[in-house]
């Protein structure tokens, strides 16, 4: 039986369930990702929408980021931790904010990062991490 990975925000009011692996990770440099996320990056995992199931309802907050494209940023009402983030470059994928998950045991590190010309000077690059100056 597959062990599916399950996260959720802060204070518990949102909930899901990943029933596949992430297909991809990713560090995000790009200054919204910094805002949102109250940090100098974001790591985010990428996933097929019917591979992703949530309990709880969020708020959502419409950000047309540095790329230009809309991005649909959902976060709990109740305690603001950021839950996913969907693009409209990407459509019927959700973008999960790692951070958010229960465990991360086991979990693949980032393949590339994105906005590495937006990231603060004092981070050194990922190894064996393809970079990006923009979005690919």
């Amino acid at each position: 039986m597959m062990q599916y990975r399950k996260g959720g925000c802060l204070c518990g009011a949102v909930r899901y369930v990943l029933k596949a692996e992430p297909q991809a990770a990713a560090i995000c440099h790009c200054t919204h990702c910094q805002k949102q996320s109250g940090s100098v990056f974001s790591f985010n995992l990428f996933i097929d929408e019917a591979d992703y199931e949530q309990t709880g309802e969020t708020m959502v907050y419409e950000d047309r980021g540095n790329s230009g494209h809309l991005s649909y940023r959902h976060f709990c009402g109740s305690c603001g931790s950021p839950v996913i983030t969907k693009v409209e470059m990407l459509p019927g994928k959700v973008i999960v904010k790692a951070g958010t998950l229960d465990s991360m045991e086991g979990l693949q590190g980032p393949q590339t990062e994105i906005y590495t010309d937006r990231a603060v000077k004092w981070l050194e690059p990922f190894a064996g991490v393809t970079r990006f100056p923009r979005s690919p």
